[in-house]
């Protein structure tokens, strides 16, 4: 998944490297999905610490309200990728830009890892922004401030957590490589069952948990099923593999410029 506009989703253009740079509207929308996601942070606690002492109960809380958060930003992410992936076009309404860009990312699966974290996540910072900034003004519950905290964080960050599992180790930040090991962020051999034949698999790209659930119980081919019996239409994944689309390498093979 690559950055959603078309400057960087120019398949004849991949070696121009000023592609890669974000644009200041990118860094800006970056900056403000930033800051709602901390601002959901800042009140949460606030509103803790100018409370009643907190017991064992409220730490609980916050514990299963981060899990949750952690845990459907990962699910989040497998639904979009798996819509993205089999529907729609480079002409579809809103989503055509990011269709385009995620069709790409099969083509050059590591190009993902030579652009700015503003330039491919501030598509998703700014829904951040529109969507939860409300949130933060008009809630006052402090376990869903922090439950909001935790899903927009790492749900802000979910294509760069992707660029990272796309990346060799030896390039990765020490702290990545450490979340990786622990499971926390994906990592290269989660993911690249995605980008094998037949394409139609491992599709969350956060933390990769719900990875297995979704394909061994064939969740998402059932939404298929689903889909084409009520609409008719059929998904990418049921065709056989764009001729285009190209095998990831193994992380230590591809190239990172930074």
């Amino acid at each position: 998944m690559a950055a959603s506009t078309k400057k960087n989703l120019s398949i004849s253009s991949v070696d121009d490297q000023s592609q890669y740079k974000a644009t200041w509207t990118q860094r800006a929308w970056f900056a403000s999905g930033c800051t709602t996601v901390l601002i959901s942070l800042a009140k949460s606690m606030l509103i803790l610490a100018a409370g009643a002492p907190t017991g064992p109960r409220t730490l609980l809380h916050l514990i299963m309200a981060a899990l949750l958060g952690y845990l459907l930003a990962d699910l989040s992410s497998g639904i979009y990728h798996w819509a993205i992936d089999n529907y729609g076009s480079a002409k579809t309404p809103v989503f055509g830009s990011q269709i385009e860009s995620f069709l790409a990312h099969h083509q050059y699966p590591s190009e993902i890892t030579k652009f700015e974290t503003a330039g491919i996540t501030y598509t998703m910072a700014g829904f951040v922004t529109v969507a939860f900034l409300p949130v933060n003004l008009f809630s006052n519950d402090p376990i869903f401030l922090w439950f909001v905290a935790v899903f927009t964080g790492f749900g802000l960050l979910t294509l760069n957590i992707h660029a990272w599992s796309h990346t060799p180790r030896r390039k990765l930040p020490p702290v990545v490589a450490a979340l990786q090991d622990a499971g926390v962020l994906i990592r290269w051999s989660q993911h690249t069952a995605h980008h094998r034949p037949p394409f139609n698999s491992s599709y969350c790209v956060m933390s990769g948990i719900w990875n297995r659930v979704l394909d061994e119980y064939k969740v998402l081919l059932a939404l298929e099923v689903a889909l084409f019996r009520v609409m008719g239409v059929k998904p990418r994944s049921w065709s056989e593999p764009i001729s285009e689309w190209k095998p990831m390498m193994t992380q230590d093979e591809q190239p990172v410029l930074h």
